[in-house]
C-alpha cells in the first residue's frame, strides 16, 4: 500500500498575497523523497470552521496530514485550537512545551509573557514536535503534524520527524 498525504497551509497572509507559500512546495519535494505520495495541497484561511472541517476530512482520505501555519502567539494563530477540537481534544498548558519555551526565552532579551505562552498549549495527548530554531513546538494528533508557518522552522521541525514516516520507493 502506498502512503499519501495532504498539505493543508493555514494563513489569511498567504491568501492575500502578503506571503509567499513555499511550505507545500518544500515539502512536497520532501514527501517524494520519501516515497509518499502527495494528495492534495490546499489553502485556506485563518477560519477555526474551514480548518476543522479540513482536518478531519483529510485525516480520514490521508495516511497523513501535514498542517503549517497559525501556530504562532498572536489572536489570529488558532490552528490549535481547530485541530483540538476536529479530534475532540481538551488543550493544556504542556509541561514539557513551557519547560522548552521558558529555557528559550530566558535567554534572551524578550519577554515570555502570556501571548508567547500560548505557544505551549496543545492538545491533551498530543506528541510534540521539537522546533530547534525557536523552541516553540509542533505537535502530532492521530495522522496530523502540525507544522509552524515560518519556513525554516517548518523546515526544522519536519526534519526531525521524516524517518518516523513510512513511505516507499522515490516515486519521481
Amino acid at each position: 500500500m502506498v502512503s499519501t498525504a495532504g498539505i493543508v497551509i493555514i494563513g489569511d497572509e498567504i491568501l492575500s498575497g502578503r506571503t509567499k507559500d513555499t511550505n507545500s512546495n518544500w515539502l512536497a519535494k520532501e514527501l517524494n523523497l520519501l516515497g509518499i505520495r502527495l494528495k492534495e495541497i490546499t489553502v485556506i484561511p485563518d477560519h477555526k470552521i474551514r480548518i476543522i472541517d479540513l482536518v478531519k476530512s483529510y485525516s480520514k482520505k490521508f495516511t497523513y496530514v501535514f498542517t503549517c501555519g497559525g501556530i504562532g502567539p498572536t489572536h489570529d494563530d488558532i490552528t490549535t485550537e481547530s485541530v483540538a477540537e476536529a479530534f475532540n481534544l481538551k488543550l493544556e498548558k504542556n509541561k514539557e512545551a513551557m519547560k522548552r519555551l521558558e529555557i528559550h526565552y530566558k535567554n534572551s532579551k524578550i519577554e515570555f509573557n502570556e501571548a508567547r505562552q500560548k505557544m505551549a498549549i496543545i492538545p491533551i495527548g498530543a506528541k510534540l514536535i521539537d522546533n530547534p530554531v525557536s523552541a516553540a513546538p509542533g505537535y502530532i494528533v492521530e495522522n496530523v503534524y502540525v507544522f509552524a508557518g515560518v519556513p525554516q522552522i517548518m523546515h526544522s521541525m519536519f526534519g526531525g520527524i521524516s524517518n518516523q514516516l513510512t513511505g516507499g520507493k522515490y516515486i519521481f
